[in-house]
């Protein structure tokens, strides 16, 4: 069945287009011609050829379709071509009620088909299981991709997905089930990836590593810690010795010698045996030591320096690899406790009778060297990067994916339980509809191979031939072609009678050839395939009579559907004929003019420059006459109809009803209004012809609003204003009133104050 048809940029609608929707098994659609409504019944036979157009069908499953229109007139009945067949049963009851028990099979396997593709998806085909699982896949796509601006830093770990959520969702999810890789802190990975994704990586040069050990040894020499003194057996060592002033005496000598043998600090001139004393007291072994002490300064400051410039090379200083903060504080610490240890040597040199301890400067050295080797490690790191690159940057890509599933741990998990659920159900019922599809395949090939034993076209022609005959219609009828499978329109003298059939008898023939159509098929089998049927204003060139029993035919196919007998599941009936429309929507059931639960009343509203499909709770035709008072309730008022409608009203009440004259009613006015009301019956007039035509002139929508407050003001001036309220209902005080000043010149608001008062005559009925 067709839940909804949308129309646009085709025949009367526009590119805005309207729709018909919440459609039911009987639908009703009422416009005048040039309306639209062959448009909705050619949209219907073959949306495929409308791109602007759809049709949407009740859980995606269409129907086949049965159209009356001018096209299928023209195609069976105006072509140079013989008539097709149609193939219906025959008398083989067995066989028949094989089929229709066959059919009910498959009408209840074709229902609970039907119930599994709407859980699965939904009742318009856009829902059910199918879409919540498409909607949980939206709804990671975009958790992820919110997930993943967290590392837009590293997105070079990512290329070829930076631009599209869906397929960085589909390789993320990939990686869920895949990845191994090592799980390591963000901080690493953005600084392993400054190396691995840089665009100016190159060859490192290593760090120098200056070697300490030399100058570390020389702070434990012996000679530091070691009491130099004279010897102790000259005659003034007990003395010296008591005293502790032989470093005191050691730098005297210097001066001693120069004084030539004078005491520097008493000025005393010494004899040659107080020189002996102080040679044999400072003797060589003194001398050595003292030597000793100055090699271990100069050594010391030598190495202190090298080592000091060594730590200094720009191959150090300058690599981006250092963390120079950290290198220079405990580089500054090593240069303070060298310069320490250098002044210590020093005042060891001054004083070589006191110990001296030098700060141990190894573990220093080793914070320093710690700074360069770690360096190195990341020089290494570098270059064995550049060496391997494509395998560092799998593998730190591998790693960041790594980290991003971790982060969204509880978002996959969520993810995958429902997806796993939503997706057994699918699996399951997808298996279920291939299996009700099977089944249903098979009742039907049954139902096809079964109609073949007993449908033909003969049966067709034999109760054409008989409404034919009951209704008058003698002069023709049909038979069965020389070409198999076709019919024949003869004459009862043989001679072919298709070319000179009137319109009445064409439309009657044609009419019934499509009734039995829709019972039918144009081949041996498909005669009870679920099918939906259209009329488009079927009782074109057909008298009363015939008529009325076309609408009763149509009112017997509504029937069989209605009680569940027939393939047929909706039907649609399209018309602009008000008699053909009241009879057709004539139900015994209905209750004032509303609605059936199984049944829609449409009512297309055509303006000057389209179409409008407008639904409506009840049945919108009662009788022409109030049809007419409908378009003058219209608002805004149609241009195209409101002349038409207005002066059939006037016509219809005045002249018929009320024995009124256009002249008298006109005489009821005075000045304005009397000028107003004499050009309103001329441009009626001029508008319209005779009260069943639809031609009309066209008409400044400004001047609609003023007519129809005169139109307001006859009835109101002839007594017969409890009428118009009537028929105005709800929309009475809406209309405006006209009230212009009678001494006010009538050309000044009055762009038809020109015309002439009609003459006698004008207005009446022609």
């Amino acid at each position: 069945m067709i839940e909804s048809v949308h129309i646009r940029n085709e025949g009367a609608y526009d590119a805005i287009g309207t729709s018909l929707t919440g459609l039911k098994a009987l639908n009703f659609v009422f416009g005048p011609n040039g309306s639209g409504k062959t448009t909705i019944s050619r949209v219907i036979d073959g949306a495929e050829t409308y791109p602007d157009c759809t049709v949407t069908w009740v859980a995606g499953n269409p129907l086949e379709t049965r159209v009356y229109n001018r096209d299928f007139v023209k195609k069976h009945f105006d072509a140079e071509s013989s008539i097709k067949g149609i193939y219906t049963f025959g008398d083989n009851v067995e066989v028949a009620e094989k089929i229709r028990a066959l059919k009910v099979d498959a009408d209840e396997i074709s229902e609970k088909l039907a119930g599994l593709k709407k859980t699965l998806y939904g009742a318009d085909g856009n829902g059910g299981k199918q879409k919540e699982r498409n909607d949980l896949q939206s709804q990671v796509v975009e958790d992820i991709w919110t997930a993943k601006k967290n590392l837009d830093d590293l997105s070079d770990a990512f290329s070829g997905l930076n631009n599209n959520k869906k397929n960085f969702c589909a390789r993320y999810l990939a990686e869920a089930e895949n990845n191994k890789a090592e799980l390591r802190d963000i901080g690493a990975l953005r600084e392993d990836a400054g190396t691995v994704f840089s665009s100016t990586l190159t060859e490192a040069a290593t760090l120098p590593q200056p070697d300490s050990s030399a100058l570390v040894a020389l702070e434990t020499d012996a000679i530091l810690t070691k009491k130099i003194i004279g010897k102790e057996d000259v005659d003034i060592a007990a003395l010296i010795e008591k005293l502790g002033n032989s470093d005191w005496v050691q730098q005297g000598r210097e001066y001693f010698d120069k004084l030539d043998d004078q005491c520097p600090f008493c000025q005393q001139k010494t004899d040659a045996a107080f020189r002996q004393s102080l040679e044999d007291y400072f003797d060589e072994s003194y001398v050595a030591d003292l030597a000793a002490i100055d090699r271990l300064l100069d050594g010391y400051e030598t190495r202190a320096k090298a080592l000091l410039d060594g730590y200094g090379v720009t191959a150090i200083v300058d690599s981006p690899f250092l963390d120079w903060d950290a290198f220079g504080k405990d580089l500054a610490t090593l240069r303070l406790a060298l310069e320490n240890n250098i002044d210590h040597i020093r005042v060891k040199k001054k004083e070589p009778s006191a110990p001296v301890t030098l700060k141990d400067t190894k573990p220093l050295f080793a914070a320093v060297d710690a700074h360069i080797g770690a360096a190195n490690t990341k020089v290494k790191a570098n270059n064995d990067t550049l060496h391997n690159l494509d395998a560092r940057k799998k593998e730190l890509s591998a790693q960041i994916w790594r980290r991003l599933l971790e982060d969204t741990k509880a978002t996959c998990d969520k993810y995958k339980k429902a997806s796993s659920d939503l997706d057994a159900a699918i699996r399951s019922l997808s298996g279920q509809i291939e299996q009700r599809t099977g089944e249903l395949e098979a009742r039907n090939s049954e139902i096809e191979e079964n109609e073949r034993k007993i449908t033909s076209i003969k049966p067709t022609i034999d109760a054409i031939n008989k409404l034919l005959k009951s209704f008058g219609f003698v002069n023709f009828y049909l038979v069965e072609s020389a070409e198999n499978g076709f019919y024949e329109v003869k004459r009862p003298g043989g001679d072919d009678a298709k070319d000179t059939l009137s319109e009445g008898e064409k439309s009657f023939i044609t009419f019934l050839y499509f009734y039995h159509l829709i019972g039918g098929s144009f081949t041996a089998s498909g005669a009870t395939t679920d099918r939906i049927v259209v009329f488009d204003d079927p009782v074109s060139s057909l008298d009363a009579d015939i008529l009325f029993i076309v609408c009763n035919l149509i009112k017997g196919i509504v029937n069989e559907m209605r009680e569940g007998n027939s393939a047929i599941k909706q039907v649609f009936i399209l018309t602009h004929n008000i008699y053909f429309h009241k009879e057709i929507t004539f139900n015994k059931k209905r209750s004032g003019a509303g609605a059936l639960h199984d049944e829609t009343f449409w009512i297309i509203r055509k303006s000057a420059d389209r179409s409008e499909l407008v639904p409506s709770a009840e049945n919108p035709i009662r009788s022409s006459y109030e049809l007419l008072w409908r378009e003058v309730r219209q608002k805004p008022p149609s241009d195209t109809a409101i002349q038409n409608a207005m002066r059939r009203i006037l016509e219809h009440y005045f002249k018929f009803f009320g024995g009124v004259t256009p002249e008298s009613i006109i005489e009821k006015f005075d000045g304005q209004e009397k000028l107003i009301c004499g050009s309103l019956f001329s441009w009626i007039n001029d508008g319209s012809h005779f009260a069943n035509d639809d031609l009309y002139m066209s008409c400044d929508p400004g001047q609609v609003g003023r007519y129809l407050a005169v139109f307001q003001r006859i009835f109101e001036e002839s007594g017969h204003d409890g009428h118009y309220k009537m028929m105005m209902g709800n929309d009475y005080a809406a209309l405006p009133i006209a009230n212009e000043s009678e001494d006010q010149p009538a050309a000044a608001n009055d762009p038809m104050a020109e015309l002439a008062l009609p003459e006698s005559g004008a207005g009446a009925s022609p």
